[in-house]
Parts: structure tokens; C-alpha cells; sequence
């Protein structure tokens, strides 16, 4: 997992990928961090993403310029106040629109997670988490 983190930190983006009904969204993301040994992302609970990811499966995907990181896993809501106030000391800047507890943060860790690490040049290396 921590493998996983770091690479996600490196890249800064990744993106998303939800379902709306039958109709796939993806979106760039940028919040990763590890609180109590499980991997979170974070968004708020008035955007569709937010909707979307509850209990469900989720996929992510980033590029860091020589290789791809692919992780399928399902988002679990933590509705913790300490787990979004982990999340928040991590990425302070997400204060000016986050707040724990204000009822629209939302911090989701990914559970029953498959990554998948590929490139051009080595065979792809499987980490579950």
C-alpha cells in the first residue's frame, strides 16, 4: 500500500473513474493518504463523485512518465471527524472548502484494492491491498 502511496504522491494527479447509472465518469484527483494502515482519497459529499463512490467499485489510474499504476478497489465512507481531519492536515489548502464534520466532507478509504503496476519495458506486477 505504502508503494502504492508513494507513487500516487509522485504523480500528483490521477484520475477517477466512477459510475453514474450505466454512464462511466472520470476526473482528475489529487488527494492520497494513509490513516489507520488504509489508503484514502477525499471529496465532498454535494459534488456527483461524491454520490458515486459510496460502497461502490472504483478505478484510478496515473502515469508518472515510465510506467501506469492501475488500482481497482471499493470506496468505503469514513464519516469520522479524525479521519477527515487527518485527511485535511495532509492538504491544508482544501480547508478553504473543507471543514471535519461540516456535513459535506467526505474522506472514502479503498478497500479489496488490486493495483496494478505496467510500463512498456517489464511485465505488469500485481499489489493487493
Amino acid at each position: 500500500m505504502k508503494e502504492i502511496y508513494e507513487f500516487l504522491k509522485k504523480c500528483r494527479t490521477y484520475y477517477l473513474a466512477t459510475l453514474d447509472g450505466d454512464q462511466p465518469r472520470v476526473r482528475p484527483f489529487g488527494t492520497i493518504h494513509i490513516f489507520e494502515d488504509k489508503l484514502y482519497i477525499q471529496t465532498g459529499l454535494s459534488k456527483p463523485v461524491g454520490r458515486q463512490m459510496d460502497g461502490k467499485k472504483v478505478e484510478l489510474c496515473a502515469y508518472d512518465g515510465e510506467q501506469w499504476l492501475r488500482v481497482a478497489a471499493t470506496s468505503v465512507l469514513d464519516p469520522r471527524i479524525e479521519a477527515q481531519e487527518s485527511m485535511l492536515e495532509e492538504y491544508p489548502h482544501l480547508r478553504r472548502m473543507y471543514t471535519p464534520g461540516d456535513g459535506n466532507t467526505a474522506v472514502f478509504y479503498l478497500k479489496d484494492g488490486e493495483a496494478t503496476f505496467s510500463s512498456f519495458t517489464a511485465p505488469p506486477r500485481t499489489v493487493r491491498f
